[in-house]
């Protein structure tokens, strides 16, 4: 029986200094020969941080052949404004886009949609699909529950809501324990969730990365992964080596379990990515 497709996908973000720029370009350059089948660029609302995403989404189309799928908010944006990004992606060729509501910035606690603007990440798909259907539209889903949902059982409706608008596949937050997942997977079958999860996977390349990321994204560290990373005494190159192992052996069992898709968080790192996708196409 021949086995079902897994489709991986990976993740950069633009960047805000020269180094950044050769960074996310050395990473690019990097990774270009795996046969991923697409890539995402996060996204900033507003100002340069949105330029700067249409602008090194391109880069990763044209000098590297990526099909990119950049990322949208609804931070900071009027209803207006939203449709005229997502006309210019469609102008830019760009023919996916992950619909995201947004964090708020960062000196403020609550995300506050702008008057004239949208509320939730059900809203912008919702608008993306009536006067844009052609494009493929991905949304988050939270295997260990949206820090802000009141209780995981909303948050599943909520996504159900998404993917009921028009959100054609669903990507996860990072997450390192992959019975989260799988229980995930199941409880969104049994909702009516029928299109495919591609699992987030980030490696925890170091303790104080970890936990910073699971601090702000709801996801739990679990508590032998915390100690390996304490072992290793704050060294860098021992703390990255714990990370990338326990990323692998996640990696093994959701290939094994023949998940949909995995999307790498590869936080622009082009030594790391290396390692986990040799590893990854190596096991595929």
């Amino acid at each position: 029986m021949q086995k079902r497709k897994i489709e991986i996908t990976a993740e950069f973000f633009p960047p805000k200094t020269e180094e950044g720029a050769r960074q996310i370009l050395r990473t690019a350059n990097a990774i270009k020969n795996f046969p991923l089948d697409f890539v995402s660029i996060t996204y900033g609302a507003g100002g340069s941080s949105r330029e700067r995403t249409i602008e090194y989404g391109e880069l990763l189309r044209e000098i590297f052949n990526f099909d990119v799928m950049p990322h949208l908010t609804c931070v900071g944006h009027s209803v207006d404004e939203l449709r005229g990004i997502i006309s210019g992606y469609r102008q830019k060729g760009f023919n996916r886009v992950m619909a995201l509501r947004g964090d708020p910035p960062r000196n403020e606690p609550n995300f506050k949609p702008h008057p004239n603007g949208l509320a939730y990440a059900s809203e912008l798909i919702h608008l993306i699909k009536s006067e844009f259907p052609e494009m493929k539209i991905a949304c988050a889903g939270y295997p260990e529950k949206h820090p802000e949902a009141t209780s995981a059982e909303s948050d599943l409706q909520n996504l159900k809501h998404k993917v009921d608008l028009g959100a054609d596949m669903v990507i996860t937050q990072l997450f390192f324990d992959n019975s989260s997942f799988f229980d995930f997977v199941n409880k969104c079958r049994k909702t009516g969730i029928e299109k495919p999860i591609h699992a987030g996977i980030m490696p925890a390349l170091s303790l104080k990365q970890a936990s910073n990321f699971c601090s702000m994204c709801g996801s739990k560290l679990p508590a032998k992964l915390e100690e390996m990373l304490k072992s290793a005494n704050s060294n860098e190159e021992e703390e990255a080596k714990i990370g990338l192992e326990w990323a692998k052996k996640q990696i093994a069992e959701l290939l094994e379990r023949e998940v949909e898709g995995i999307h790498l968080y590869i936080l622009n790192r082009p030594k790391s990515a290396i390692e986990l996708m040799d590893f990854l196409f190596a096991k595929k």
